[in-house]
């Protein structure tokens, strides 16, 4: 364990007193051959004053606190640490919580002392003052922040905080984009797979009102200074429509028809004889894709439906394939290799601590030093990163296992077939927004996907459909 020493004098101090930072070293390692604190290091801020704790020495000696390296840190006085009281009050008070002893020459500071530990005690009562104070005056703050209409916590998808004001950035466009969906009747899923922003994201960002130029405090929401992103309007229909009597289109299916061949989605027309269909947008401009009739697809969607909730068979297959379904987001290097990113971060870590030592036994100049500290900083920062990507793979695989087995869970306690029988357009397009995803249309064959589970393959005869000569994208089943 180490004993540092903290130096630090201002260039005003050095020109009056002449009590240099080179005085001050030999005063302290003085200080530790007597009480036999073992060899000293010295850390030095030269030059530099004391109003903050933004020194590149003093940062030194947190890291090395930080990391549990020391056993001892010496002064010449508490002010050598810091000039503000809120500042060397809390320093002190980290100290003791790490149990390391913190000594100040001039003031006879030991805290391994009866007496130093009644000043620390002191210390810690003031430190408990200054925290209860701080606490007070963050919320005096925070309150009459939210009273000017100020945006008081981390900004959300879609806006910047610019010099303490809500600013809208370049993903402005994708909320908006967000609340057109859902307003047209999109499930959380489908507008995840529409816009890049994951399940969950989705739908904090519907229901937060800050897009309406609000802002939230205590769980409440008040006027605020920023722009708007979406309208009142735009806010509103994206969470109406969803319960039972509210039609919004004329196919239950509708928006949640696509082609398979070119993968837009499908619009629906009549024939002139009353009878509805589906046909792709494309179609006579370079998609060959045959309409399909409304009818046949919702057969299709309830037959997807049907066994999703009652085929255990097709439940297990759907089970393993989630269980095994590869990463989510593209791997990164070191996991294509099997070196996860908490392996990568554990070693780095370790050498960091290995430079520290190399460093505090003058090993290394200063200038190595910085370099390599840079380069080990970059690379904790890019793990940190791989392992924020793992961590989100894995939530949102968890997530998709989840919602499969609550849908499974659903369709199993229900007669989906009666249920749509007796359901009127309202209900159905309810149980269609909540558990469709996709209704795929290829030639030959569809594919019916629900929430939570791969494409589900449906023949054209099963389905009482004729199915197509043109065989293309998706083959033969």
């Amino acid at each position: 364990m180490l004993t540092l020493a903290y130096c630090r004098v201002s260039t005003e101090e050095q020109a009056e007193e002449g009590f240099s930072i080179e005085g001050q070293a030999d005063k302290l390692r003085a200080y530790s051959a007597l009480r036999d604190l073992g060899q000293v290091t010295v850390i030095s801020d030269p030059g530099l004053s004391g109003k903050n704790m933004e020194r590149p020495g003093l940062q030194q000696l947190l890291a090395a606190v930080e990391a549990g390296h020391v056993s001892h840190v010496i002064v010449w006085r508490l002010d050598r640490l810091s000039r503000n009281l809120g500042d060397l009050i809390l320093l002190a008070d980290k100290l003791g919580e790490l149990g390391i002893a913190l000594h100040s020459v001039s003031e006879n500071l030991d805290l391994s002392s009866a007496s130093g530990r009644m000043f620390y005690n002191i210390l810690g009562t003031f430190a408990q003052f200054f925290r209860e104070q701080l606490a007070e005056n963050v919320k005096m703050g925070n309150d009459r922040a939210v009273k000017e209409g100020r945006w008081i916590n981390r900004p959300k998808t879609g806006y910047d905080l610019v010099e303490g004001a809500l600013v809208a950035n370049e993903d402005a466009d994708r909320i908006r984009e967000i609340f057109r969906l859902r307003a047209s009747g999109f499930s959380y899923r489908t507008i995840e797979s529409e816009t890049g922003i994951t399940y969950s994201t989705v739908r904090n960002i519907l229901e937060s009102r800050i897009y309406l130029g609000e802002v939230l405090h205590n769980d409440q929401w008040f006027p605020g200074r920023h722009e708007p992103i979406v309208t009142e309007q735009e806010f509103h229909a994206a969470h109406r429509g969803f319960g039972k009597g509210v039609t919004r289109s004329k196919d239950v299916l509708s928006g949640r028809v696509r082609c398979g061949l070119c993968t837009k989605r499908m619009a629906v027309a009549q024939n002139g004889k009353g009878s509805m269909f589906y046909k792709c947008r494309h179609r006579g401009e370079g998609c060959r894709q045959p309409a399909r009739s409304t009818k046949g697809l919702a057969r299709a969607a309830v037959l997807g439906l049907t066994l999703v909730g009652q085929d255990e068979r097709l439940q297990l297959a759907i089970r393993k394939q989630l269980a095994s379904s590869g990463p989510l987001v593209p791997t990164t290097t070191s996991r294509r290799r099997g070196i996860s990113p908490a392996v990568t971060l554990a070693k780095l870590a370790d050498d960091r601590r290995k430079l520290l030592e190399l460093f505090y036994a003058d090993r290394i100049s200063a200038e190595g030093f910085q370099e390599e500290e840079r380069r080990l900083c970059k690379a904790i920062e890019g793990a940190r990163l791989h392992a924020a990507d793992e961590q989100h793979e894995e939530r949102a695989k968890s997530d998709l296992e989840l919602r499969f087995e609550q849908v499974a869970a659903i369709l199993k306690s229900l007669d989906i077939e009666d249920v749509w029988r007796t359901a009127d357009d309202s209900e159905k397009r309810v149980l269609v927004e909540e558990l469709v995803e996709w209704v795929t249309i290829f030639p030959d064959h569809l594919e019916v996907t629900m929430s939570g589970t791969p494409a589900l393959n449906v023949l054209y005869s099963e389905v009482g459909l004729m199915g197509s000569d043109f065989v293309g994208v998706g083959g033969g089943t």
